[in-house]
C-alpha cells in the first residue's frame, strides 16, 4: 500500500507506537535517529491529511437555508 494512501488511523497509530518506543530511551542511537526521522514523516503525512480533513469540512457547512458554503473551520468548532 502506497503511504500517502494509508488511513489516517493507521499513520496515526504507528506514530504512536514509534514515539512510546522512543520514550522507553533503550535504542541505540543510530536506530533512535532512524526512528525519530520516521515520525517526523509520519507527523506530516497525519497533519497533511488533518489539513485536507479541514478544507472538506469548510467546503460542505451547510447555511441555515440549506445551501453549501465555506466557513472558518474555527467557527463552527467553538460553537
Amino acid at each position: 500500500m502506497n503511504e500517502e494512501a494509508q488511513p489516517f488511523e493507521k499513520i496515526y497509530r504507528e506514530l504512536e507506537q514509534s514515539v512510546q518506543r522512543l520514550e522507553e530511551g533503550d535504542l541505540p542511537l543510530a536506530e533512535s535517529l532512524a526512528l525519530f526521522e520516521r515520525c517526523a514523516t509520519l507527523a506530516e503525512q497525519c497533519n497533511a491529511l488533518l489539513d485536507a480533513a479541514e478544507l472538506h469540512v469548510r467546503e460542505l457547512t451547510t447555511r441555515v437555508d440549506g445551501s453549501l458554503a465555506a466557513q472558518p473551520f474555527d467557527s463552527w468548532q467553538s460553537e
